[in-house]
């Protein structure tokens, strides 16, 4: 099923308080959160200041580096393993704590970390997946704000099937929360459309283990 099909079909109002899925997990769409100028804004400072890296990860124990590139920060330069290779987080951006405060006040949670991803055009994209390594809080809330180009994003139930697609606006948030990271996939589906780069923010709370 799809959700906003296109960005023809963004309606004027989101209900927020509406669970997108219809069953074992929570998801809110809180649509744009960030007027235009704000994103436009961010989405430059974003592109242009970050230390972007191109991702790695071990696919079947074959190192993959891919053309996407990402970025960890949080509230310590704490380690963090994800898709079989260790990361290490920067401290906090100006930019990324004043998105974070954002994210924090839409969504009512806390976040200590995030992962920002870097898609330079249409034809990348992420393959389906849930978000469920074990340094994560379990069942804690992911908010995802994006900017820049407008894309499908998808969800796929791990049992049956069932699959719900929206589109990610630029300058909106999406919160993923409670126990969908145990029961649905997650992607965004490269395409051949012509699209430009879009940067997502993925805000996160990692269990850091206490220093002795």
């Amino acid at each position: 099923m799809d959700l906003f099909n296109n960005p023809s079909d963004f309606p004027d109002a989101i209900n927020s308080s509406v669970n997108l899925l219809p069953k074992d997990g929570i998801v809110y769409y809180h649509g744009k959160i960030l007027n235009k100028e704000e994103s436009d804004y961010y989405y430059s400072r974003l592109l242009n200041e970050i230390d972007w890296q191109h991702d790695q990860a071990f696919i079947y124990g074959k190192l993959i580096i891919t053309k996407r590139k990402v970025a960890w920060y949080g509230d310590e330069c704490f380690d963090y393993k994800y898709s079989g290779v260790t990361k290490k987080a920067a401290l906090w951006t100006k930019d990324l704590a004043v998105l974070k405060s954002i994210a924090e006040s839409t969504t009512g949670a806390t976040y200590n970390s995030c992962l920002l991803n870097l898609y330079h055009d249409g034809e990348e994209g992420m393959a389906w997946h849930s978000d469920a390594e074990k340094t994560l809080l379990e069942n804690g809330a992911i908010a995802s704000l994006s900017f820049g180009a407008e894309r499908k994003f998808s969800f796929k139930h791990k049992n049956t099937g069932e699959t719900i697609s929206l589109i990610l606006h630029n300058g909106s948030l999406l919160l993923m929360t409670g126990v969908t990271q145990k029961n649905w996939l997650h992607r965004l589906p490269p395409t051949k459309q012509k699209f430009g780069p879009r940067i997502n923010l993925t805000f996160r709370t990692i269990i850091i283990p206490s220093k002795k």
